[in-house]
């Protein structure tokens, strides 16, 4: 067997406990039994908690008297109880292991160390595989939500043991976006398609899903960039149809870069789909957040197997990669409270609000005759300068 640093740690701590039993007031309010990676250990680390919580004579002592001979037949005794194969020449190759017993909090905080790489590492192993079984079986999305508390609870935990501030920390190298799978679901897909058509005939709607639904929770580059649109559209008051959607998505360089071809902008704003912009809006958020989880879980992961890593870095790091999906459980509870959070729409067409409408023709309107600076055609204009842009035209 090859003997680890961690190995030796756990032997040297448990050996100095040993020699000399006071140490446990040192170790026993931040370094606990799972802690340790061998059974053995963890057994013999426990006896000794509990022979101290007995208040064992060993335990009590001054710390110069000897170490009575009971305090090690006690524990070997009461750890032999959990796990077999501990004996008496076990016991006295922890005490030679243990190069200085006044050293054992430096000791246990590397047998806590190698504990908080495992920890971490599984705990969002686990996260990852709930992520992938709940975008497979279409369940929804809760057994992944409760492993993300769960990792983020033992991040805390783990936080506050080892001493590191309970915050988040900016990572050295700051996890990936959430990417869509090589394969996506065709029923994302379709919703993604319906939602689109909706927002298109019904933009009414839009005020019902654009306070918990991002652009990057399509699967779709192209229909992120088509919801892109829409979005803006709304939020500036102007009119929604195929011509415009299409316009503003080329003024953002969807059709430029390859992401949307114009037909097909025009293909998935025609194709008018019954139903509510919210439930298909609350499906693609849940994929999105699944696929968020199955990122963070792959970088939190990646961080508790790099050795350089100190555990503060760790804790921090891996809160900060816990973020996205956060944030994504908290905009899916925004959805779940439904469109009774947000204003109420009174207005029973589903035309833009009038102010919005005139506020928008104002934007298109031509310059009166005592401009200063005429406008060009917006293809052959240059980039106004900021005297000149339209906030602070209207501002003045």
């Amino acid at each position: 067997m090859t003997v680890t640093p961690l190995f030796q740690a756990e032997q040297a701590v448990l050996g100095a406990v040993l020699l000399e039993p006071g140490q446990l007031g040192r170790l026993s309010e931040w370094l606990r039994p799972e802690h340790f990676y061998r059974p053995a250990h963890s057994a013999l680390y426990a006896a000794m908690l509990d022979l101290r919580a007995e208040a064992h004579p060993a335990t009590t002592a001054p710390p110069d008297a000897p170490v009575p001979l009971a305090w090690v037949n006690d524990t070997l005794a009461r750890a032999s109880v959990h796990t077999r194969g501990i004996t008496a020449s076990h016991m006295h190759s922890l005490a030679s292991a243990c190069p200085r017993p006044a050293h054992a909090p430096i000791y246990g905080r590397m047998v806590l160390e190698g504990a908080i790489q495992r920890s971490v590492a599984e705990h969002a192993v686990r996260l990852h595989q709930a992520a992938r079984t709940d975008t497979e079986r279409g369940m929804g999305v809760a057994e992944t939500l409760r492993h993300a508390q769960v990792l983020a609870d033992v991040l805390d935990d783990l936080g506050r043991r080892w001493g590191s501030e309970a915050h988040a920390a900016r990572p050295a190298t700051p996890p990936a976006a959430p990417a869509a799978p090589a394969r996506v679901d065709e029923r994302v897909l379709a919703d993604e398609e319906s939602i689109l058509g909706t927002l298109s005939a019904y933009p009414r709607q839009l005020g019902e899903v654009v306070g918990w639904l991002r652009p990057e929770d399509f699967a779709d580059p192209g229909h992120g960039q088509i919801y892109r649109a829409l979005g803006a559209l709304h939020h500036r008051g102007e009119p929604v149809d195929q011509l415009t959607v299409l316009w503003e998505c080329q003024r953002r360089g969807a059709l430029a870069d390859g992401t949307l071809e114009a037909d097909r902008v025009r293909h998935l704003c025609g194709t008018a789909a019954g139903g509510s912009a919210g439930y298909f809006g609350a499906h693609i958020l849940d994929a999105s957040l699944l696929r968020t989880a199955a990122a963070s879980a792959q970088h939190i992961r990646g961080l508790a197997g790099n050795e350089a890593l100190a555990p503060g870095q760790l804790i921090s790091q891996a809160r900060t990669a816990l973020a996205p999906l956060d944030q994504a459980r908290h905009r899916r509870a925004a959805a779940d409270a439904g469109p009774g959070t947000a204003p109420a729409q009174t207005e029973t067409s589903t035309e833009p609000p009038p102010a919005q409408v005139a506020a928008a023709r104002a934007r298109s309107r031509p310059p009166q005759p005592g401009n200063v600076v005429p406008h060009a055609s917006a293809a052959t204009a240059p980039a106004p300068s900021p005297s000149t842009k339209p906030g602070a035209a209207r501002a003045r």
